[in-house]
């Protein structure tokens, strides 16, 4: 599908990009499929299960989750995030300081706009069954991760309310 291009925030949250480079380096994300596509909420990646990574103290920073906002997922416990990451296919601003939103995507908003519309088989999840817990029904794999330096104009902090371009 394409490439994405993430700017972290070293600042808020320097555990979780900490965790997520060294995870980047290990090859950790290589393969593995975003198993959760949530159209107008989330793109979800990780191993989806348990794991013998060290879990990351929650860093609940300034920056929102507006479109292509990058975050570490966790269950209740707010020191519980580990390898899963989320991409915001939409501004979700009900996550705002309840989730580590750790980088931002600055290139690549069609391959996340074309993930969050790849067809889903639905699954309901939560003792409500309130939790779209959406499978694609054919594999979007991340090829390969990476990391490399770039120098990139500075971000400001946007209302969780307002689009990134």
């Amino acid at each position: 599908m394409g490439t994405m291009v993430f700017r972290f925030f070293e600042g808020d949250a320097p555990e979780t990009v900490a965790n997520f480079k060294r995870l980047v380096r290990e090859g950790f994300y290589d393969g593995l499929p975003f198993y959760r596509v949530v159209s107008g909420h989330v793109i979800q990646a990780g191993d989806g299960g348990e794991n013998d990574k060290p879990l990351v103290k929650g860093e609940f920073g300034a920056y929102p989750h507006v479109t292509g906002a990058v975050g570490l997922a966790r269950d209740e416990d707010p020191d519980s995030g580990s390898t899963e990451i989320y991409i915001c296919h939409a501004p979700r601003p009900h996550l705002d300081g309840r989730y580590a939103v750790f980088g931002l995507v600055v290139e690549g908003f069609d391959v996340l706009e074309a993930i969050g519309q790849v067809e889903v088989i639905e699954d309901w999840v939560g003792d409500e069954k309130n939790i779209a817990f959406h499978k694609p029904t054919e594999e979007v794999v991340i090829v390969r991760a990476f990391l490399e330096k770039r120098v990139l104009d500075p971000v400001e902090t946007p209302s969780s309310s307002e689009e990134t371009p």
